[in-house]
């Protein structure tokens, strides 16, 4: 059988005559079915393992087409999709990948299944009837339709192989009779196209009832569009390297060469010394540089969704040739036309242990980090790998940098006025409060606007396992902040060592306790932390403000979960004196709940100070009418209950102007507060 498919093959490349080859040689992107029947074909295949998938079982056909007048492009070049075809009569694959000049292709999803049922076809019906196996490997849309119209064996090899469902998928309404079009495999075979040193690939077309609603231009220079067709909306990326010709990407793979042999040295202006020693005059020197730069020193095209200020999220699924990126645009969900390749998955894994000083890998196989993105956007990033998900799979999420204050909260409905002059006193008067909330809540961004409301002279010492709180804009302010950054210790940590070899958040508190007097906030309480944030509150932190972030959808579950799940001593959780709860709903994140802790007994009891109901964050009264121990804690000597109510009405009343003339920015918050009596 393999030598009857061989003979198929060469068949097809001896039949071409001097001028189509002539016309093919000359512009093989606008060769079309009727001057390029046959094309000589070099391309060079192999099967492989992809590497950075974490997935030993999966196979790719990678296909060397650096010597091929075709070029590997399976959707335009006949004879080189014959040589696919050929190669995947023999067995199946994942992912089919064609690389010339720099740059890979990648068919997958409809493309791929076509190819692979084509193979299937061929082996089964050369013994059959020659003629139509040698048609499907140069047009297998043409053959499926040939053979489904067919009776006895060839019908049903056409059925069992999926060449059937699969031609008419792709081919529409295609007679067997008539050839299909160039634009038929154009749009059947659209691969994901990028440069051979890229992460990630990004297909060319439109789904054919597409229509663009929205296009907008990102600071890296790329265009996005939002598409919309029958399968609903999408990310349409158009990157910058997609203007690039085959020789100034065949540039870009000999630079990254000279880059990864270290012959130009390091530092940020070495792929602008590799560019410049291997280009040609008239190429686009600085484009490529910054190209190189973007794909070497960056995160490739995916630098592009982060400088999208309107996407918030990126997610990547495990195994990542198997389906899109997806980004979350203004609180929707949407797949783009980008495909992560498997050495984009292990750069991005390499990268994130590399900044990060944690380990990832099947020992240790989740992943919490920081990046930073070209645009100088702040990136968080979640990684999962083999053996906890099926291979590399990333959630990246997007920081608002600029600062969020109490006053900026306000202004987007997230809280009242009165609830947070009630805040900026607790914090301002060394309360111990916790912000609880579900994943994506808002949780962190409230806790930065609390730290706003310390007093200016103030230190501030963090305790964070990955870094969020607004540290560089507190210090930008004038503010005395000291960051530290822990880590878990055994596999999972920084050097995959003992807990000796780790700074846990217990070293980090009593670090923390020896810097001096001042405010404590704790990121994200997922375990160790509890305690060492309860000590805290329970210490007092030296009579300034302690707070901290932990899951949780009410002050009842969030003692539940301390005392519960993380081993707290009840009469420890009887030190917080506020849970502030946010919510989220859609892309509307909100306090939903203040409630104060009153510890006294065994079992603390909640006083509701606010409480969302009908869309409003509303107050209980209890404040109001006197009622609140919590006001009371916060009462300075020589003070009333009616000074404290005085302080809030003022307060009040200023956040309500900053807010309504859209002063929100901490400086002008804090002017605002010079003249206030405290």
């Amino acid at each position: 059988m393999s030598r009857s498919l061989d003979f198929l093959v060469d068949g097809l490349n001896s039949s071409l005559s001097d001028a189509a080859r002539a016309v093919f040689d000359r512009d093989p992107d606008t060769a079309d079915e009727s001057t390029a029947k046959s094309p000589v074909c070099r391309c060079r295949t192999s099967f492989e393992t992809p590497v950075g998938l974490g997935l030993s079982e999966r196979c790719e056909l990678v296909v060397d087409a650096g010597d091929c007048p075709g070029r590997g492009r399976l959707e335009s070049a006949p004879a080189c999709r014959a040589t696919v075809i050929d190669a995947l009569s023999r067995r199946d694959v994942d992912t089919v990948r064609t690389r010339c000049a720099g740059r890979e292709r990648t068919y997958t999803d409809a493309a791929l299944a076509l190819l692979v049922a084509a193979g299937r076809f061929v082996e089964r019906v050369a013994f059959h009837d020659e003629a139509l196996a040698e048609r499907a490997l140069r047009d297998p849309i043409a053959a499926g339709h040939e053979a489904t119209g067919r009776a006895g064996p060839v019908a049903r090899i056409a059925a069992e192989s999926g060449l059937d469902v699969a031609a008419t998928h792709v081919g529409g309404g295609h007679s067997s009779q008539t050839a299909p079009t160039a634009d038929v495999y154009m749009t059947a075979l659209d691969p994901f196209v990028g440069p051979t040193i890229s992460q990630a690939h990004a297909s060319q077309c439109f789904p054919a009832d597409a229509t663009v609603r929205a296009t907008r231009d990102v600071p890296t220079g790329a265009t996005v569009r939002i598409v919309e067709s029958a399968s609903g909306r999408s990310y349409h990326l158009d990157p910058v390297v997609r203007d690039l010709d085959d020789g100034a990407t065949d540039t870009l793979a000999a630079a990254r060469d000279l880059l990864a042999s270290g012959s130009v040295g390091g530092g940020d202006r070495a792929p602008g010394r590799a560019v410049r020693r291997v280009a040609p005059a008239a190429q686009p020197v600085e484009r490529i540089a910054d190209v190189l730069a973007r794909h070497t020193h960056g995160l490739g095209l995916l630098e592009h969704l982060f400088a999208d200020e309107s996407v918030s999220d990126v997610l990547v699924s495990a195994p990542v040739t198997a389906a899109p990126v997806r980004v979350v645009v203004e609180g929707e969900r949407l797949p783009t036309n980008i495909r992560l390749t498997p050495a984009g998955a292990a750069s991005l894994a390499s990268r994130c242990r590399r900044e990060s000083g944690r380990a990832f890998s099947r020992s240790s196989p989740t992943l919490d980090a920081s990046l930073v993105g070209e645009t100088g956007r702040r990136i968080r990033v979640a990684g999962v790998t083999d053996p906890a998900s099926d291979g590399i799979g990333f959630a990246f999420r997007i920081r608002d940098e600029s600062a969020w204050t109490l006053t900026r909260l306000i202004e987007a409905g997230s809280i009242t006025a009165r609830a947070a002059s009630v805040l900026s006193l607790a914090v301002e008067r060394g309360a111990a409060i916790i912000v609880a909330g579900t994943r994506g809540a808002g949780k962190t961004t409230a806790l930065g606007a609390l730290l706003w409301e310390l007093p200016p002279a103030t230190r501030l010492v963090t305790i964070e396992d990955t870094p969020e709180l607004p540290m560089a804009s507190l210090r930008e302010r004038g503010r005395d902040v000291q960051a530290l950054h822990t880590e878990s210790g055994g596999p999972g940590g920084a050097t995959g060592g003992s807990g000796d070899e780790s700074f846990s958040p217990t070293d980090a508190l009593r670090a923390a306790l020896r810097l001096g007097d001042g405010a404590l906030a704790v990121g994200e309480v997922r375990g160790e932390e509890a305690s060492a944030l309860y000590e805290a509150m329970r210490i007092g932190a030296h009579g300034h403000a302690v707070l901290g972030t932990i899951h949780g959808d009410s002050a009842a579950a969030v003692r539940e979960r301390v005392v519960s799940d993380l081993g707290v001593p009840p009469s420890s959780f009887g030190a917080t004196d506020l849970v502030v709860t946010c919510a989220r709903d859609g892309d509307d994140r909100y306090v939903s709940a203040i409630e104060a802790v009153d510890g006294a007994g065994a079992e603390p009891s909640f006083d509701a100070l606010f409480q969302r109901t009908d869309g409003s964050l509303r107050r209980c009264g209890r404040i109001d009418r006197g009622e609140s121990t919590l006001v009371d804690r916060f009462r300075r000597d020589g003070e009333s209950y009616a000074d404290v109510l005085a302080l809030l009405d003022r307060r009040t009343a200023r956040f309500e102007r900053l807010a309504a003339a859209g002063l929100t920015r901490p400086a002008e918050q804090q002017r605002a507060s010079r003249g206030e009596t405290r």
